[in-house]
Formats: structure tokens, C-alpha cells, sequence
């Protein structure tokens, strides 16, 4: 089966300049994928030029308008119909492409995608989930920006669609679920959070409770769930620790000769550590709850982690992990279960 892949060739601090490398080094790597580019034909054919590829496996699709990094969600959504982000997603509603990527606006990718996918039914908000490193392998983390003040229903729903996810993507049979809280004890936390616990008490899921911010990385749970605001904190600041040990290794060795030569004995080690940590591997965040597939790249992503965000989209396609969700969200989250957390709290 081939996978067709559409991405917003214009999306991201950098452009063509990345996206387009990125999706020859997909096409060279995955010979099942089929990959559109969608934005301003004349740039993305100039930057295809020198490069050699299958033309038989790619193709363009011209947009006329590009939706800018800052601009305001409502406005992309009603003024940007001809987008290269609107026209991408579009070609995954008309079933014309089976996953979009892309790395610009987030709010407005996110719009976009709503108004245009829909959501499946039983989910009230889509979430942002991306993997993160852990002492053990990986854990996923939602939502990372999409919602903020999520009530605790939206916060069992991420937990749902975060052990689908886990289950699909890493052949996980019996993930292991967390909230995030500020402890473990069952009187901290918002009352959102304690509802949440509640209701993810009585869904049939591997939930083990309250986890905090440090527990994200022990590798002791395989799905954090969380409002918006808090996990796209601990997600920059993960990103932001992991970038201050590579400053300071880099200026430890570079100290003198002795610690140069030190450095390069050390170099091997050193570069498993970066490949273990390197954030550009875990770039491609998804938005789950929506019908159809959305990744989101970051948008200062350059063509190695635009790579990876598309590797992402034709896993999820393989796994089929909208189809996945919708039957758990049916089966777990059934109104009896929601009006027994409701009589409980």
C-alpha cells in the first residue's frame, strides 16, 4: 500500500530550505510513501532542481497564500483558504493524502484542522502529544499546547487517546498511564485534576495515578496526561536543560588542550548521549482526536527533524491511530462511565 503524505511545503521558520530536503531524504528512506508538496510551485521547483528523486513519487500542488507564523488562528482560518497549510490539510479531508505534516502557526494548523477533519466522536478537544526521552526509552506526553484550563473529562480523554497511541505506535499492550500533578498525594492538585482521577479510576485502563514532573523522565510511565499550559512548559524546559548540558560539555572541553584530547577520546560516548537526547528525533508532534492524521513539526525544525515529523505521519498511517482511538473512546468513555464519575464527585 502506498502512503501518500501531504506537507505544507511553506510551514516553519525555514521553508522549502527544509522541507523540501526532508521529504527527499522520506522518499529515498520509505519506498512506500508518496509525498505532495503543497505551496508556491515556483520556489519548491526551484529547490528541487539540482536534487535527483523519483518523480514518479512526489508531486506539487500550488498554493497562493501562506499562513504566517504569528498570525491569529481565526484569521488564517477565514482569510487563508488558499494556504498551503488550508490546501494540505484539505487533501487529507478529500482522502486525496492519509496524513498532513506540517511545522508553521500551531494555533492556526490547529483551527484549520478542526474546522476541516472534525474531531471523533466522544472527544471534546484535540491534544498535542509528542514523545520525550526517559532514563528507560520514551514516554508521551499531551496535551503540550492545544488546550489550556482542561477539565478533567478533556483530561481522561487525552489519557485514552495517549495509551492508544502508545499501544499502536510502540506495541505496547498495557501502557502505563500518569497525570501530572504537583504530587502524588491524593489532596494536591486543582479540582480538575482530582476529577480526572476520578473518572480515569473507573475506565479499563493502566492508570497509575498522579506522576510529577520529574517522573517524565524516570521511565516509569508511558503516557502523561496534562493541561496544555503545563505540559508545553515541561516540554520547553526539557528542550532548554537538554541544550544548557550540550553548552557546558561543549565549553568543558574546550577549555584547554588536555581537555580537548579528553573530549575526543570522549567522543563516541558523547555522541550516543546527543542521539539519545538529540530533540530533532523526537520532532513530530500529533494531534490526536481529530478524525484524519495531523503532525506538527517544529517550526524551527531544520530537514533532519522535518524527517522525522514526516516518519512519524506514515507510522501512525501504517498503525491507523484515528480508527484505533475512535473504537476506545467508544468503548471506554461511555456516557454510564462519565455519569458514575459525575455522581461520584
Amino acid at each position: 500500500m502506498t502512503i501518500h503524505i501531504a506537507i505544507d511545503a511553506m510551514g516553519g521558520d525555514h521553508g522549502v530550505s527544509v522541507t523540501v530536503p526532508a521529504a527527499l531524504h522520506a522518499l529515498k528512506d520509505f519506498s512506500d510513501i508518496h509525498i505532495n508538496l503543497v505551496g508556491n510551485q515556483a520556489l519548491i521547483e526551484a529547490e528541487l532542481a539540482s536534487k535527483s528523486f523519483d518523480k514518479n513519487r512526489l508531486s506539487i500542488t500550488h498554493a497562493e497564500q501562506v499562513v504566517d507564523m504569528d498570525e491569529l488562528p481565526s484569521k488564517a482560518l477565514r482569510n487563508k483558504r488558499q494556504s498551503s497549510m488550508r490546501l494540505a490539510v484539505n487533501l487529507v479531508k478529500d482522502d486525496v493524502a492519509q496524513a498532513c505534516v506540517s511545522a508553521g502557526n500551531t494555533g492556526a494548523l490547529m483551527a484549520i484542522s478542526k474546522f476541516v477533519l472534525k474531531t471523533i466522536p466522544g472527544i471534546d478537544r484535540p491534544a498535542i502529544c509528542t514523545s520525550m526521552p526517559t532514563m528507560k526509552g520514551h514516554v508521551h506526553v499531551l496535551d503540550l499546547g492545544a488546550n489550556v484550563g482542561s477539565e478533567g473529562e478533556s483530561l481522561a480523554q487525552f489519557a485514552v487517546m495517549g495509551s492508544v497511541l502508545a499501544k499502536a505506535i510502540d506495541g505496547n499492550p498495557k501502557p502505563r498511564i500518569g497525570l501530572l500533578n504537583i504530587g502524588e498525594e491524593e489532596i494536591k492538585g486543582h479540582q480538575r485534576i482530582k476529577d480526572a482521577n476520578s473518572l480515569l479510576k473507573l475506565i479499563d485502563i493502566n492508570y497509575i495515578g498522579y506522576v510529577e514532573g520529574d517522573d517524565i523522565y524516570k521511565g516509569n510511565v508511558d503516557v502523561v496526561s496534562c493541561d496544555g499550559f503545563d505540559g508545553n512548559i515541561a516540554l520547553k524546559a526539557s528542550e532548554g536543560v537538554a541544550k544548557m548540558i550540550g553548552f557546558y560539555l561543549k565549553a568543558a572541553f574546550n577549555r584547554n588542550l588536555f581537555t580537548k584530547f579528553i573530549g575526543l577520546l570522549s567522543y563516541p560516548v558523547l555522541k550516543a548521549f546527543k542521539e539519545k537526547v538529540d530533540p530533532r528525533r523526537y520532532n513530530g508532534a500529533s494531534f490526536l482526536g481529530l478524525r484524519k492524521i495531523v503532525i506538527k513539526s517544529h517550526g524551527g525544525a531544520d530537514a533532519f527533524s522535518f524527517f522525522h515529523a514526516i516518519a512519524e505521519a506514515r507510522l501512525e498511517v501504517q498503525k491507523n491511530v484515528p480508527a484505533l482511538i475512535a473504537q476506545e473512546v467508544a468503548t471506554l468513555l461511555t456516557p454510564q462511565v462519565i455519569e458514575a464519575t459525575h455522581n461520584e464527585i
